[in-house]
């Protein structure tokens, strides 16, 4: 695995920094709490989870945030990314991003977004696509000008499938289901948490 980026950001004099880096086997629990909170209990029933049912993210591209709190670290936000076909096109889709709404404020989500990005162009993958709002994935490249003819294997709403090709041409012609083609994952027990948490604009 290559060495990964730390990304400290602090927007005022009394704001914990706050790093990125590459999820870890402890951060399970915390990352599982934080989707449960941000997403609610029923998220295992979106479309995108079809994607990502069974499958392990793509090596390297798991990406956690991790607030400072005197000598420990609270994980504040996670992103993924993970293998599909694009039609017939290799692609990655990105998802779920989810950030502590508590951190919101502290630029926790355009930090995850970038370094997976970096991550994901340095390692040599075309394009990531992902189901989210238009409005805040924009200002990171996404659009739906070749996702159209796409689809995923359950409902969606066409507007918020969007995609970014880290090479040009990755996503030429890109025709019919997205499917999941990444390494099965170690069959685990995820722990749920059941507090409520308000969500930070997400890719499903």
């Amino acid at each position: 695995m290559t060495a990964l980026r730390k990304t400290p950001v602090a927007l005022a004099p009394d704001a914990a920094p706050f790093v990125i880096r590459a999820e870890r086997a402890s951060d399970v629990v915390a990352r599982e709490a934080l989707l449960d909170a941000c997403f609610g209990a029923n998220r295992h029933a979106r479309t995108c989870q079809r994607l990502r049912d069974g499958r392990a993210p793509a090596e390297g591209l798991a990406f956690s945030a991790v607030r400072q709190q005197g000598l420990n670290g609270r994980l504040v936000g996670t992103l993924r990314l993970w293998h599909v076909s694009a039609g017939d096109l290799p692609a990655l889709v990105l998802g779920p991003l989810a950030v502590d709404p508590k951190c919101r404020e502290l630029g926790v989500g355009a930090a995850l977004m970038t370094e997976a990005l970096t991550a994901a162009r340095v390692r040599g993958h075309g394009a990531v696509i992902l189901l989210g709002d238009a409005p805040y994935y924009t200002r990171f490249g996404f659009s739906a000008l070749k996702t159209g003819e796409l689809s995923l294997p359950g409902p969606f709403e066409r507007d918020r499938l969007l995609g970014l090709e880290l090479r040009e041409g990755a996503l030429d012609g890109a025709w019919g289901m997205i499917a999941p083609t990444g390494a099965l994952a170690p069959k685990t027990a995820a722990p749920r948490a059941k507090r409520a948490l308000r969500p930070v604009p997400h890719a499903a």
